[in-house]
């Protein structure tokens, strides 16, 4: 796999904390050290909405199934859903204790999902109009750094060396320990495995059943720095950030580096966002966003939507265009 850069945005937000693709792949979503939520259209650059509201800088954001609402998570301890289209807060929800580290919507969005540097998880009824969350989940022991929900299942990463995850149906919890901080997780897209981020420089592949160890992918630096990584749309490639401006990616089978693409030198690339149906991949390092795909890939291939505005997709009028304090420590990113 040999991505190329094929657009660079600069998103004028400071440092960009997470970028994220919309549920079909065609919009992203940036969360920056300003405080601020920007709406984009990657292919052609263009600003679709900015969300003002967070009082500290956005950490992670997220679009709901519908398109109609986001997510945000700040470093000023709440969460906050939006409206996409007026760009105005509905739901301003304040439970933990410290910053809010990551964020997700359950698939059918009706449920927030949120982790924190107080070491818990908290689950959020989107519909109702009580801003208590609906359940707290008090496992980890140390900061919570990623969250993801899925039908069946929630699962958590936290600096406490651990992967949990929660079957919702049955009401269980099975733990994975790892040996060093997570500082990201995430399954892989046939739902079998979990691809960990580790505080020293390693990715590891679990069987989710099991635990096993599948596979362990070692060669770029991530210490102490909360870098994302990921796998394509294939399940044939896991990709990471790093500390030197780079984005490695290795075959998942064969666990060697295949690829590594520059988005800018010296320059920490700590998140990045594979897109769900397309070999099309986002990364955040610094003060921008990039948008890469494979050589034969053209822009114009990149989904694309009408004008018009839908229940089911994000569509604006033309004049739119426009860690704990006791244990390990995360490193912000710095310009």
């Amino acid at each position: 796999m040999n991505f190329i850069s094929l657009k660079t945005i600069d998103c004028k937000q400071g440092s960009v904390r997470a970028v994220r693709f919309n549920v079909d792949g065609s919009y992203c979503i940036t969360s920056g050290a300003d405080h601020k939520i920007k709406l984009w259209n990657p292919n052609t650059m263009r600003l679709l909405n900015t969300y003002c509201g967070h009082g500290d800088e956005v950490l992670d954001a997220r679009g709901s199934c519908d398109n109609s609402q986001i997510v945000s998570a700040g470093a000023d301890k709440s969460v906050i859903i939006w409206d996409v289209i007026t760009g105005q807060p509905v739901r301003r929800l304040r439970g933990h204790a410290s910053r809010v580290t990551c964020v997700a919507f359950n698939e059918i969005s009706t449920v927030a999902v949120s982790g924190s540097q107080d070491n818990t998880v908290m689950l959020w009824d989107v519909r109702s109009r009580k801003n208590d969350p609906i359940q707290v989940l008090k496992d980890a022991k140390d900061s919570v750094t990623t969250v993801v929900s899925t039908e069946r299942e929630i699962l958590s990463s936290s600096v406490d060396c651990r992967v949990r995850r929660y079957d919702i149906r049955v009401g269980e919890l099975f733990t994975d320990f790892v040996g060093e901080p997570v500082t990201c997780a995430s399954f892989t897209c046939d739902g079998q495995c979990i691809v960990t981020s580790c505080s020293d420089s390693t990715i590891k592949l679990l069987d989710k059943d099991t635990g096993e160890l599948l596979g362990h992918y070692t060669g770029h630096d991530t210490r102490d720095f909360r870098i994302e990584s990921c796998v394509d749309v294939s399940d044939g490639h896991i990709l990471s950030g790093s500390t030197e401006g780079s984005i490695w990616c290795w075959d998942l089978v064969k666990e060697a580096v295949v690829h590594k693409m520059v988005h800018q030198p010296s320059t920490v690339v700590n998140s990045l966002s594979s897109h769900p149906t397309q070999p099309f991949l986002l990364s955040a390092a610094g003060l921008t966003i990039k948008l890469w795909g494979l050589p034969e890939e053209q822009t114009d291939d990149f989904p694309q939507h009408t004008d018009s505005v839908s229940e089911n997709s994000w569509q604006f009028p033309q004049h739119m265009d426009s860690v704990s304090e006791n244990s390990w420590h995360f490193h912000n990113t710095q310009i």
